[in-house]
């Protein structure tokens, strides 16, 4: 084979579509465009959901409820066949060796291993969360698991609201006291 060969794969390239060249075409005069209208003028484009001006289906319809999704707790997932394959007995698995060796990509809150697969190495497992049976297939292999804690912020606020710190007021700066007025003034007026 030379390069002269080579060629498109047949059906993968198409001839430019040439419009109002002539009625026979099926594209001649309006082009396919139809007549008049906002769709039919050059550069005209209308946005998606908009219904000409008339109140739109997603205005029209009322919203209710809430979706906590946003506030979740995204794990990744591994596998202890995926384990097997990557690691050697006794190595340690975080989610720092989870990402050198690809396993984990992407942002997660933690990392969860679950039991699909067969596991022969013991491994040193320190995770966020390990499903029961994964857990057993790591310990009958002679490897050890040692879950990470996390303490969330909804739990260090409900600390912070359950004990308020009381602030120590200082004591107030005692008033000047008058000083009396000398007897010899109250005597000299009464002269």
């Amino acid at each position: 084979m030379r390069l002269h060969d080579l060629k498109p794969t047949p059906g993968s390239r198409h001839r430019r579509r040439r419009v109002g060249k002539g009625e026979s075409s099926g594209l001649g005069k309006t082009c396919g465009k139809g007549h008049k209208g906002q769709k039919s003028r050059s550069g005209a484009s209308i946005r998606p959901g908009f219904e000409g001006g008339q109140m739109p289906i997603y205005r029209r319809l009322p919203r209710r409820g809430f979706n906590n999704a946003q506030f979740r707790t995204n794990y990744a997932t591994v596998n202890v066949s995926d384990l097997e394959a990557k690691f050697e007995a006794g190595d340690t698995v975080n989610e720092e060796s989870l990402r050198a060796c690809g396993l984990v990509k992407g942002v997660c809150d933690g990392v969860k291993i679950l039991g699909s697969g067969d596991l022969a190495k013991g491994l040193k497992l320190e995770v966020d969360k390990i499903s029961a049976g994964a857990q057993e297939k790591v310990e009958k292999a002679g490897g050890s698991v040692s879950l990470i804690e996390k303490k969330s912020d909804a739990g260090e606020k409900k600390e912070a609201k359950a004990k308020p710190e009381k602030k120590e007021e200082a004591p107030a700066p005692a008033a000047e006291e008058k000083a009396p007025e000398p007897e010899a003034d109250a005597a000299g007026e009464e002269e």
